[in-house]
């Protein structure tokens, strides 16, 4: 039985391959989290990795708090360069492959048609430096790295926008909610489930193991704005809560936030045969989860 480490375990994303554990009994899974590993602490990481061996290791810990991230500059790239190089580095060592998430604002150029993984990378804050810092840092210390960006991530585990707006269309008769950036929500439940899916195709032999290597894109299908997400989330949970279209000039926040970021996902779908679902269906298992609807 193949062995993952899923680091960052107690995230939003750590905690749905928690949940998809026992849908995937043919793997064995070792989740830890900041208090098991510490993944910002380099003698840590090659630490647990002299005295622990795994077939694969996917990365779920990285320092997410966008705005923050420019006045604290050095806790992000520790988060977000310093963890996914050593972590490939420990990876290399045992020569397995490694599984880091990255982000689409990476991308945050002038094209207004789905970013491919060749698209050009223009990052406009702290967050998304240190994110496409951290992909060629890992890839630069593992060749068998796959780093697989994806956008406006949530789930029915921690912090996210969508249970923020749960809780504020609850709070407040109206809403003002950005409607000029546009992109794709992805559900962390299908993100987990779509890696362990690609996983699966190794160990069964399907795929050779050197295709866990490259950039893929992965959101859900589709495509809104975060006033569009609102309002579906607003109409699916019967909430009576107005939303107001707003433009990001209106909300001003510390970091500058990519106007278009809709991800062509064609190459995941291609190579590994992904199948992805619209963000409305998503959003809707994501509701009844959370007990919504």
């Amino acid at each position: 039985m193949s062995s993952i480490l899923i680091t960052g375990a107690s995230g939003q994303l750590g905690r749905e391959f928690q949940a998809l554990e026992t849908a995937f009994p043919g793997l064995q899974f070792t989740f830890a989290d900041r208090t098991a590993l510490d993944v910002t602490d380099e003698p840590a990481v090659f630490n647990y990795f002299l005295h622990h061996s795994f077939d694969y290791c996917i990365n779920c810990a990285a320092y997410t708090a966008v705005d923050k991230a420019e006045s604290e500059p050095g806790a992000a790239r520790r988060g977000n360069v310093d963890a996914p190089r050593w972590l490939a580095e420990g990876c290399a060592r045992q020569n397995i492959p490694f599984i880091h998430y990255s982000t689409d604002y990476v991308y945050h150029n002038a094209e207004n048609t789905p970013l491919l993984e060749g698209s050009p990378t223009t990052p406009r804050c702290v967050y998304a430096a240190t994110k496409l810092e951290g992909e060629q840092a890992a890839r630069a210390s593992n060749p068998l790295t796959m780093i697989i960006r994806t956008s406006w991530v949530y789930s029915s585990f921690g912090h996210n926008f969508v249970k923020t707006m749960l809780r504020l269309g609850r709070e407040r008769a109206s809403l003002g909610v950005v409607y000029d950036q546009v992109g794709a929500p992805t559900y962390a439940h299908g993100l987990a489930r779509a890696t362990l899916d690609i996983l699966s195709k190794v160990e069964k032999g399907e795929a050779p193991r050197e295709l866990l290597s490259g950039i893929y894109n992965y959101s859900d299908e589709g495509a809104c704005s975060w006033y569009d997400l609102a309002l579906a989330i607003f109409e699916m949970a019967n909430i009576p809560c107005q939303v107001l279209p707003i433009e990001t000039r209106d909300y001003p926040l510390p970091a500058l936030r990519p106007p278009y970021s809709l991800l062509n996902k064609a190459k995941i779908k291609d190579v590994w045969g992904v199948k992805l679902k619209h963000w409305r269906e998503n959003l809707r298992a994501c509701l009844e989860t959370l007990g919504e609807l």
